[in-house]
């Protein structure tokens, strides 16, 4: 995509691909373009026959603050974006599962919401000392639908995971790491270079050997997915209308513009 896109893509000669979610003065928070873009991006990285591996990282302090509050504002009231919105998530989870190529996240900061859900879709994460994830989608009001609900009981168990999706908080890296979340923790900076050198190493294993190795690894969450997603996302949507999670938007939008 092009320089100016909330969505950078590049391919080295390694066959290994950046993803660079690009809108870093709103710390990557996912407006109704980004959204789109990322939802996009695995079909056509699919095509990619020369593709041998993905590094997906935010541009900036952050890897990614999760929803944009306005189109959040904006999905309560207009129904037709609320559905397009949800009908991406689907696609997102389904199409980023399903891509045939594994996928290491460089969470170089913060990582709430949707960021949260990118990384644990991803098969490795590299996180810096100062990240953290949060997942605040139950303590705003919204099912947690498109992605931690999904994975996390998988990678941490569902005793700690209810914790961390019914309660809320900030797992910073070290515990994320103790708890399954992550694959290394770097210093502040390092966490694309190191991504990168995951990448290569696995860019150049046989094809065939890693593509179906991963395939029935992920075999466990491909099931939940295809289980739970539709049922988790049309619950998501339904909290849109409901008072308790529109009053905390609202607050939200209020503290941000104070």
């Amino acid at each position: 995509m092009a320089a100016g896109s909330v969505l950078l893509i590049e391919q080295d000669d390694d066959g290994v691909g950046l993803v660079t979610l690009n809108r870093p003065d709103a710390l990557n928070a996912a407006n109704e373009e980004l959204h789109g873009a990322i939802a996009a991006v695995w079909s056509e990285l699919a095509t990619r026959s020369d593709l041998r591996a993905v590094v997906l990282t935010g541009a900036g302090k952050a890897f990614s603050a999760g929803g944009d509050l306005p189109l959040l504002d904006r999905m309560t009231r207009d129904l037709d974006l609320r559905a397009r919105i949800m009908a991406e998530a689907a696609m997102l989870v389904r199409d980023m599962t399903g891509l045939p190529v594994p996928i290491v996240s460089a969470v170089n900061g913060p990582a709430v919401g949707l960021g949260c859900s990118l990384a644990s879709l991803s098969d490795l994460v590299v996180m810096t000392e100062d990240a953290y994830f949060a997942d605040p989608h139950v303590s705003l009001g919204l099912v947690a639908g498109d992605g931690g609900a999904l994975t996390w009981p998988l990678n941490m168990g569902v005793q700690r995971a209810k914790e961390w999706l019914l309660l809320g908080g900030r797992i910073a890296a070290h515990e994320a790491f103790s708890f399954g979340l992550a694959n290394r923790v770097v210093a502040p900076g390092e966490a694309v270079a190191e991504a990168k050198k995951l990448a290569r190493k696995l860019a150049n294993l046989p094809p065939q050997a890693l593509r179906e190795t991963r395939r029935v690894l992920n075999q466990p969450l491909v099931a939940r997915i295809d289980a739970a997603l539709d049922d988790i996302l049309a619950a998501e949507t339904n909290s849109f209308d409901e008072p308790a999670f529109q009053r905390n938007l609202t607050a939200m939008i209020g503290r941000s513009r104070a």
